[in-house]
């Protein structure tokens, strides 16, 4: 078993999302494990971890286009820092992802990268990765 390994990040807008796809491949492979699972969280309550199609940058630019278009802060959110929407955005992407290791290599498919979801930025944000034998 690994220790856990931290990435910081700086995001640069409100919404954002960005490929960490290289970064997690490149620790998944610095580790000794040849089978198990990778654990990538982020900590924070208006961000979170998804994979999606990273050959296209469009796709990326196409949900975020779709998130400011839905987004709206209606005079119902009780959070008084007025960024429930990113809370709620939080919870639907999930703030962590759970990968297979298979010979020394995450396992996605051949379209698929891995994105840190920025929704309540510019902001200092952290990444954990944790690597368990399998």
């Amino acid at each position: 078993m690994t220790d856990i390994i931290k990435i910081d990040i700086r995001t640069e807008n409100y919404f954002e999302f960005i490929d960490i796809t290289a970064e997690i491949k490149k620790i998944v492979r610095s580790s000794t494990e040849e089978s198990g699972i990778a654990i990538v969280f982020t900590p924070h309550t208006t961000a979170g971890i998804t994979i999606n199609e990273n050959a296209d940058p469009s796709v990326k630019s196409d949900i975020t286009n779709f998130l400011m278009k839905n987004y709206t802060r209606e005079s119902y959110f009780r959070h008084l820092e007025g960024n429930s929407p990113s809370h709620i955005l939080s919870s639907i992407f999930s703030p962590s992802l759970t990968l297979i290791i298979d010979k020394g290599e995450i396992v996605l498919g051949t379209w698929q990268g891995i994105f840190f979801c920025e929704f309540d930025g510019p902001r200092e944000r952290k990444i954990f990765v944790k690597i368990i034998e399998g």
